[in-house]
């Protein structure tokens, strides 16, 4: 028989520790997350701001929130859903929904802290590279970007969302490397190319060549845009009144939604001590009744 040396022994095991679940999950990089909650020492309790940005299927969720010994704080919320209520009804997941929730969340995070009249931002959107200015009074909000576990490539969607909140009014350092846009060979960003997906310009030449190419496809693909009457030449202004409208009131809207007045139940309700005890007697009597009937069938059959 063959030795087999025990790499692993009883002690090893005894000394293994898990790792955090969150990192079993696959969910969260605490090499990054610990370096951007990680404060000064002489900033004591002073909370660090993070610019969190994250993508569902069908979904945008931006939030400010801070580290703490007890959890995660969150101080303001925006998330693409709220965008119907803003005018934006169509394309809840694309660059330039990004956008226009991370200018929410920036409109509505300065609402909050009554700085909005004092950090307008950039109003009208070109597509440059703009980083806000300090006031004589109260410096701008600051924040760092948090990506999670997405590729930062050129283009990606969470540098719209990026784009939205700088031009909102907010400070993240950053730099205009990864805006879309950018070209790589002479280094520098293109304004014009920024301001495309900024209002949705690479969505209508696809409609446009969708309606060229495959109209039954754009049919199909585009059936949201066709029931809600947006065209690919009013996109843009589409998204100029989206953008006047969040900086108009950037408050969260309550949902016209009624509350449904019976609550579906997926399981049994549970039933208190008198209910249970009811119920057994009634069984106990069915039991009964039906062994009754039996002896008094058997009864009958014994005098025929």
């Amino acid at each position: 028989m063959v030795f087999v040396k025990a790499q692993k022994s009883r002690a090893y095991f005894k000394r293994f520790q898990v790792k955090f679940k969150r990192r079993r999950e696959g969910k969260t990089d605490y090499r990054a997350r610990i370096r951007m909650i990680n404060q000064d020492k002489n900033k004591y309790n002073t909370p660090k701001y993070r610019f969190v940005v994250r993508f569902t299927n069908k979904d945008i969720i931006c939030q400010i929130v801070s580290a703490t010994i007890t959890g995660d704080h969150v101080l303001a919320a925006a998330y693409a859903h709220e965008l119907p209520h803003f005018g934006l009804e169509v394309g809840l997941s694309n660059y330039a929904a990004a956008y226009c929730t991370g200018l929410l969340l920036s409109r509505r995070v300065l609402k909050t802290l009554e700085m909005d009249e004092e950090y307008e931002g950039n109003v009208e959107a070109t597509g440059e590279d703009y980083s806000v200015e300090p006031a004589e009074t109260r410096r701008p909000f600051r924040a760092l970007l948090d990506v999670g576990l997405i590729k930062t490539t050129t283009g990606n969607r969470v540098f719209g969302a990026l784009k939205g909140a700088l031009d909102g009014g907010l400070d993240i350092p950053h730099s205009d490397k990864r805006f879309a846009g950018f070209n790589k060979d002479n280094k520098q960003l293109d304004s014009e190319v920024h301001r495309k997906y900024i209002y949705g310009g690479h969505v209508a030449s696809y409609m446009n060549t969708l309606m060229e190419d495959e109209p039954d496809k754009y049919q199909s693909h585009f059936s949201g845009y066709v029931k809600k009457g947006v065209e690919a030449d009013n996109i843009e202004e589409m998204y100029k009144k989206v953008h006047a409208a969040i900086r108009a009131d950037p408050t969260p809207k309550k949902s016209d939604k009624q509350q449904p007045k019976q609550h579906k139940r997926y399981n049994l309700k549970k039933l208190t001590y008198e209910e249970r005890k009811a119920k057994l007697i009634e069984r106990l009597n069915a039991l009964n009744a039906a062994a009754g009937n039996d002896d008094d069938d058997d009864d009958e059959d014994d005098d025929e």
